[in-house]
């Protein structure tokens, strides 16, 4: 079946040093971009990390240090990667919580702007789990009838989960094939950041979802505890995250000019 778009979908797949956000890095983005007339345009890129990587990781991606030595560093092709996705919705497995959120990392960290203001993502992972509590490999073998060859390799990965879309699609009557659908309907709790620190409460209003101030409005706690600000933006945390505190300070701000 040809799914439903009003514009083009990137899906994605990385492959990484590990799975922290904000410490690990990449070292294979392969990009499958379906345009809205069913043109399927796949790329692919090895990433020098400018860290080793794992031996014990290496082991499961297939992606040693020698691999990856004389590939570009992810700033050196960030730009392109942008020009790539910039008028595209995004689609993945378990994207909406790793994928996205390091992409996000990468490019800012790399001086290219990255939101998601302007498109929805679709986690094939999640509708996956809603319908059937299986992983990637068995999605493929369920939805599609075959076995997934080459799987923890970021192209392979990356056109299962398009295969096994589609398949859901075609499968689920509920499932209506309408990009900004899927998209709500593989989201789960809605946040401000993608790393799940700022969420939003029923007001619609940004809240802290972790530590002390859990519960809290960050515009409260902003105010009230102006250190706590600095104090996070010179922690661990996702610059993602930084930017869109400093954003919800920058709107405070003007709010109180008005």
């Amino acid at each position: 079946m040809k799914l439903n778009l009003t514009k083009p979908i990137c899906f994605f797949d990385l492959e990484t040093t590990g799975i922290s956000i904000t410490t690990d890095r990449v070292v294979e983005i392969a990009i499958l971009k379906v345009h809205p007339n069913g043109k399927e345009e796949s790329t692919r890129w090895l990433v020098n990390p400018e860290m080793p990587i794992p031996k014990e990781v290496t082991e499961i991606h297939g992606i040693s240090d020698a691999d990856v030595a004389d590939a570009p560093t992810f700033k050196e092709i960030a730009k392109e990667i942008s020009l790539v996705i910039k008028d595209s919705d995004l689609g993945g497995f378990n994207s909406n919580r790793f994928d996205i959120p390091l992409l996000a990392e990468e490019m800012l960290r790399s001086d290219v702007d990255f939101d998601m203001k302007n498109r929805v993502s679709v986690d094939v992972q999640t509708i996956f789990h809603k319908m059937e509590q299986r992983t990637l490999g068995a999605a493929y073998k369920f939805y599609c009838n075959e076995t997934l060859e080459g799987a923890h390799t970021a192209e392979a990965d990356t056109n299962a989960t398009y295969q096994v879309l589609k398949a859901q699609v075609a499968r689920y009557e509920e499932l209506e094939n309408d990009t900004k659908f899927l998209a709500e309907f593989s989201s789960r709790k809605k946040f401000a950041d993608f790393a799940g620190f700022i969420s939003f409460n029923k007001k619609g209003e940004e809240c802290f979802s972790f530590g002390k101030h859990k519960g809290k409005l960050v515009t409260d706690i902003l105010e009230t505890e102006p250190g706590y600000f600095g104090w996070l933006l010179n922690a661990d945390f996702p610059l993602y995250t930084k930017k869109v505190l400093t954003a919800i300070k920058l709107r405070a701000f003007n709010n109180k000019l008005d």
